[in-house]
């Protein structure tokens, strides 16, 4: 099959012809129909995870079942499939308790085995994982919502529990903060969207986000506390010292902090506010994608209309050029989300 490759960290990636996945006993092969391009992807590509070289990268995807291992007794092959970046064993109390997303025996493709970016995948523990795809819904939008919007969901509703008419400030308008402000409305949140850049906040705006702060070297938190008097809720889709510092900042007393984007350690550990913390009573969670057992609520809201994902798709683009961005990702302008097409 063909895959992008990585062979070193951080070095040049490459699309390859590689062996083709084996099933896993209990597991399935899918063959990928889409698959999205995240941050986090960039976060392996350069050596915030341990993985293992070489490496196929990738963790949001949808598509058919091509392969079905023994002891699968839900799925068969033809099936159009999704499933959590996070595959539990099926087995721990955790995902017994339907909480396979701190699974301590997890598994994760495009991180502790080879991911989406590529033709075929292999998926473990395929009945405690995969999400059958509902009619209506494409591979595209259902790609989305692996990582980035299944974890602003959960984010919202099962860490934050955000109540109609609170605030909510989203610092960065990515895949999963844009995700995060079109949720946030549709479960009636007020939101201040928080971006560098001035076209993404267009797009957070055109989500309904109620109010959209460049983030331009001012005060952010400032800024928001004048518009809000403090948000009830906040979230760091980004990952850095600065984008948690102004999202815990911008709260109001007794607020919930969400940290969604990863933290690289700095000098050692990353810097958090935490005086702010301590002396204004926050909640501070963090939140790890979402189990397949809690996917009804949000494929309901899907359904419904409520919301709709695909608004959040940018662009599609073929292995080669996904190889070429991933690269550049962190730095790059983003306005929604990317779907890498394995056929193109």
């Amino acid at each position: 099959m063909r895959a992008i490759v990585m062979n070193r960290i951080a070095g040049p990636l490459t699309v390859q012809q590689v062996a083709a996945p084996e099933v896993p006993a209990g597991g399935v092969v899918v063959t990928v129909a889409a698959t999205g391009l995240c941050r986090s992807d960039w976060h392996a590509w350069a050596g915030h995870d341990d993985i293992v070289l070489p490496h196929v990268p990738g963790h949001e995807f949808a598509g058919v079942v091509s392969a079905v291992g023994t002891g699968v007794t839900k799925w068969a092959l033809g099936d159009r499939v999704t499933a959590p970046f996070v595959e539990g064993c099926g087995a721990c109390e955790w995902c017994r308790g339907g909480n396979a997303q701190v699974c301590p025996r997890q598994q994760q493709p495009g991180f502790t085995h080879w991911g989406s970016f590529a033709e075929q995948v292999a998926i473990h523990a395929a009945d405690t994982n995969l999400i059958s795809i509902p009619r209506g819904v494409s591979f595209e939008a259902a790609a989305s919502l692996g990582c980035r919007f299944a974890t602003a969901y959960r984010a919202l509703t099962g860490r934050a529990r955000l109540g109609s008419g609170e605030w909510v400030t989203v610092v960065g308008a990515g895949g999963v903060g844009l995700s995060a402000v079109m949720i946030a409305k549709a479960l009636g949140g007020n939101v201040v969207a928080v971006d560098r850049n001035p076209k993404a906040l267009e797009v957070a705006a055109s989500l309904g986000a109620d109010h959209t702060l460049v983030a331009d070297g001012s005060d952010i938190p400032a800024r928001v506390q004048a518009l809000t008097g403090g948000s009830h809720v906040s979230i760091d889709a980004v990952g850095s010292e600065q984008t948690c510092a102004d999202a815990v900042l911008s709260l109001r007393r007794r607020g919930r902090h969400v940290q969604i984007g990863l933290l690289p350690p700095v000098q050692g550990h990353p810097r958090v506010p935490m005086a702010r913390v301590i002396a204004w009573e926050l909640d501070v969670f963090g939140s790890h994608g979402m189990a397949a057992a809690d996917y009804p609520g949000m494929l309901a809201l899907i359904e419904s209309g409520a919301v709709e994902p695909q608004k959040l798709i940018e662009r599609i683009i073929g292995l080669d050029e996904a190889a070429d961005m991933l690269v550049r990702f962190d730095t790059a302008n983003v306005a929604g989300m990317t779907m890498v097409d394995p056929t193109l």
